[in-house]
């Protein structure tokens, strides 16, 4: 079975040309459900540097769905046998201001849009650039 991956190195996936906001912004919480914006904040915001894409875009699938942990191999291992939208699809990047930095490990960190360390990212030759997509056609 292949297994297909979402995981960028050495990247960083900067805000889409149309996102709205000039500064990052915290996705708010609305009623009981996290949203897939919280949970993939939550989930990076907290462990810099920590998880994959593939574990965040993971887990987001597996508490929507309300997993098991025992669940979690089998459960991840079908997931990944088709291709998944990666974090340029993220809210977080196309609606709240946040850029995705993949280290050489492919271990992921958000940096907020107005940061020094964004622009410094954004401007580093030896990182590859992706702008997130474009909510509009």
């Amino acid at each position: 079975m292949k297994v297909h991956t979402t995981n960028y190195e050495n990247t960083l996936i900067q805000i889409a040309d149309d996102c709205p906001v000039e500064s990052s912004e915290i996705p708010p919480v609305k009623g009981d459900k996290k949203s897939v914006a919280n949970i993939q904040f939550d989930l990076i915001s907290k462990h810099p540097y920590k998880f994959t894409s593939d574990d965040v875009i993971f887990q987001v699938y597996a508490d929507r769905n309300d997993l098991t942990k025992k669940e979690y191999k089998e459960a991840r291992a079908q997931f990944f046998s088709k291709g998944q939208p990666c974090l340029r699809t993220s809210p977080l990047t196309k609606r709240y201001g946040w850029g995705v930095h993949s280290d050489k490990d492919g271990k992921i960190a958000l940096v907020g849009c107005e940061t020094a360390e964004y622009k410094k990212l954004s401007k580093d030759k030896t990182l590859k650039t992706v702008k997130a997509m474009k909510s509009a056609r």
